[in-house]
């Protein structure tokens, strides 16, 4: 996730080979993969330690889990794996589990984000660049698990919180539609008052973070 800034192309490039190095750019997707890990900084981070939201969900399941997540990817917009949909473009596997939309709502102040959240996802759940995604998804046989947002210590309580709880509302419309759909919420296993939960930034997960929310996502692959 990041905050829109007015970038030089020079700056811009400097600033991805530093969230590159963070998050070990380019983990790829094995051949065969049969889980596939996309979408922006929440699933990238930890990356090069070893410990993002891929690498432990590989280390619960005991299969191969690809992961073709960056830091600063959009659902709409962004060039390249920076576009979250390009990020998967012709992949086909048994799972997808992703995230997305905060870099795109950083285009706004959280106080007049309607025409951001109609663009990710229509107020009813079924238009929008994130069903048409998630559409083609599992057109191409993938079973779907999007992983909806927790509330950060940088954000709680500031009215950014009612942009995302209108957010996630949109998403349950859009998964309760398909049974091939998933939506889990990390706010079921992060606390924004638990300091090990988060990076230094306080948005980003510790690598504890990203185990919490493998361990959410683990038991849908499992149970299905």
């Amino acid at each position: 996730m990041s905050h829109r800034s007015p970038l030089s192309f020079g700056r811009l490039s400097v600033l991805m080979l530093s969230l590159c190095l963070l998050a070990a750019c380019g983990r790829g997707v094995p051949t065969g993969a049969p889980v596939v890990v996309a979408g922006d900084s929440v699933m990238a981070w930890n990356r090069s330690q070893g410990a993002s939201v891929a690498d432990q969900l590989q280390a619960r399941l005991g299969v191969e889990v690809g992961d073709v997540s960056l830091p600063l990817a959009r659902v709409t917009g962004g060039r390249g794996p920076l576009n979250i949909p390009a990020q998967l473009e012709g992949l086909r596997t048994d799972w997808v589990v992703l995230n997305g939309g905060a870099n795109d709502l950083s285009t706004c102040d959280c106080t007049n984000c309607d025409g951001v959240l109609n663009t990710l996802i229509s107020e009813d759940g079924r238009g929008g660049a994130i069903p048409a995604l998630v559409a083609d998804l599992r057109a191409r046989g993938a079973r779907v698990i999007w992983a909806d947002y927790y509330t950060s210590p940088r954000y709680a309580g500031t009215a950014c919180a009612a942009t995302y709880e209108q957010l996630e509302t949109r998403l349950e419309r859009m998964a309760a539609r398909d049974a091939g759909v998933t939506l889990v919420d990390m706010d079921d296993v992060f606390r924004p008052d638990d300091p090990t939960l988060f990076a230094r930034d306080r948005v980003h997960p510790s690598p504890r973070g990203s185990a919490r929310i493998a361990g959410l996502i683990a038991p849908v692959v499992v149970g299905r």
